[in-house]
């Protein structure tokens, strides 16, 4: 069992912690004090008991000693004097360590006091030292008694009650309790407040440092909330805001050169694919003339035109996903129309099998239409994309499943396959730019491309707003785009 004390709710804010120290300090310091001063009062109130015991010597013990008849004329002159004794001044007279004679004063007179056995053995007890000792006698209450001995050998016992004592003790005990709980009170909600006021500053840098969380400082240009008031610089919270203002000037001036570099790199991309279109055109074109040139062209000459062809129809391809990208990144809208979303997948999937008839082609649609909002030139090339990759990355005879769900607000287009998997170490940049495997997961599958259909896939999506997933492992791979349906 964990001790009930660890089970006790902590604090978990600066500030709470703070005003609980606080709490705790001054609540130690003010019993600290309480303690003292009651340790204090009570031996001095004690000590002056001793002295008024001291003072008063034994004269009422001694006018017990003859059981209240005294011996001579002296004695009995001085009698008043014995018998005159605050109210409730104990006196006993023990002979041979056995008690003789008890007796108090009341306000009515002299009493005498039956005592117990063990009573008796107290009394008995007391050393006859002349100083006080505290004695609780059951008949009576705590006494204060003093005990000296007799001129007949015998030991005679004063003793004056502590009730007063105690009773002063006890009322500053309830008068320190109730002043000390007002000024803890009322000291630890002023506290709150002060530590409230004085970590400020921090709360602004905190949530000034909230607001930069929730910026999107991966895309674009980003503008920095402004930058937390700072106080006194000598302080702890006016270091940390100055200090915090600082690496929010870094990070703007990094975002700053980031993005001017992706401009740069952007806009490089785009005029480079913008430009390299009609020379790759022109290529493949000339190679295409030279292949329908009707004399005789050597069989090896014939076969570099082919190739000549195919490669620049590829590179036409892969700068054509390249302007398309760079088109994206700039932010440029694409179209807001209605997709009959189902046709396109019919269609998709129709040329897929007639290009790929060595896989098998599965279609799992709903009955009625899905319909969405978009570009459908861009939605076909994902899905078109999306396709390709399970039909070049899956051996032959791989069962290729695409399904299509819908609910109230979006749309979710799955393409499953059962070939071997995406290999681990890609799963989480699969959706980057030029990423590719080291082995492909279709052996035999033609040249590779460049690693920007997945990305075109995530790019498309992305400014549909929507969002694309991978789920695989061997035996089972699923690319899910999910697009909204208002």
């Amino acid at each position: 069992m964990r001790p009930q004390w660890r089970r006790l709710p902590r604090p978990r804010t600066l500030r709470a912690r703070l005003t609980v120290g606080l709490a705790v300090l001054l609540a130690v310091s003010c019993a600290a004090v309480g303690l003292a001063a009651v340790i204090e009062l009570n031996g001095f109130l004690t000590s002056r008991l001793d002295e008024q015991l001291t003072q008063a010597g034994n004269r009422f013990a001694v006018s017990l000693e003859h059981g209240g008849s005294l011996p001579n004329d002296h004695d009995r002159d001085n009698r008043a004097d014995d018998r005159r004794q605050a109210t409730g001044t104990f006196g006993a007279r023990l002979v041979d360590g056995k008690v003789s004679n008890a007796a108090v004063v009341r306000s009515s007179g002299v009493v005498d006091v039956t005592l117990s056995a063990r009573e008796r053995q107290q009394l008995a007890a007391v050393p006859a030292d002349g100083k006080g000792h505290s004695v609780r006698l059951t008949a009576l209450y705590h006494y204060r008694l003093m005990a000296s001995r007799g001129l007949d050998g015998d030991v005679l016992i004063t003793g004056m009650p502590l009730e007063p004592v105690e009773a002063a003790v006890h009322r500053l005990e309830l008068v320190s309790g109730i002043v000390f709980g007002a000024a803890l009170t009322l000291t630890g909600v002023a506290g709150a407040l002060w530590v409230r006021w004085s970590l400020r500053p921090l709360s602004r840098v905190a949530a000034t440092a909230t607001r930069v969380s929730e910026l999107p400082l991966a895309s674009g240009e980003v503008a920095l909330p402004p930058r937390a008031p700072e106080s006194d610089p000598r302080s702890e919270v006016g270091q940390v805001a100055g200090a915090f203002n600082r690496m929010l000037g870094h990070v703007e001036d990094a975002l700053t050169k980031r993005h001017a570099s992706e401009e740069r790199l952007r806009s490089f991309a785009a005029d480079a694919s913008h430009e390299l279109r009609t020379p790759v055109a022109s290529v493949r074109g000339h190679a295409e003339l030279a292949l329908l040139h009707p004399g005789p062209v050597p069989p090896e000459v014939t076969h570099a035109l082919e190739r000549i062809a195919a490669e620049s129809g590829r590179m036409g391809a892969m700068v054509d996903d390249l302007l398309l990208l760079a088109r994206l990144d700039a932010g440029r809208p694409l179209e807001r129309l209605p997709v009959d979303l189902t046709r396109l997948v019919l269609d998709a999937v129709s040329d897929a099998r007639a290009v790929g008839p060595d896989h098998r082609w599965y279609l799992e649609l709903p009955e009625e239409p899905v319909t969405v909002t978009g570009d459908e030139h861009r939605l076909h090339q994902v899905l078109a994309n999306l396709l390709a990759n399970a039909r070049l990355h899956t051996p032959v005879g791989t069962k290729v499943t695409v399904s299509l769900e819908a609910d109230a607000s979006s749309a979710v287009l799955k393409v499953h396959d059962d070939g071997p998997g995406v290999p681990e170490d890609i799963q989480p940049g699969v959706f980057e730019r030029f990423t590719r495997a080291e082995h492909r997961r279709r052996k035999d599958a033609p040249g590779g491309g460049a690693g920007l259909g997945l990305s075109i896939v995530a790019a498309v999506a992305e400014a549909h707003g929507g969002s694309v997933s991978l789920a695989s492992r061997a035996g089972s791979t699923t690319f899910s785009v999910r697009l909204s349906t208002a």
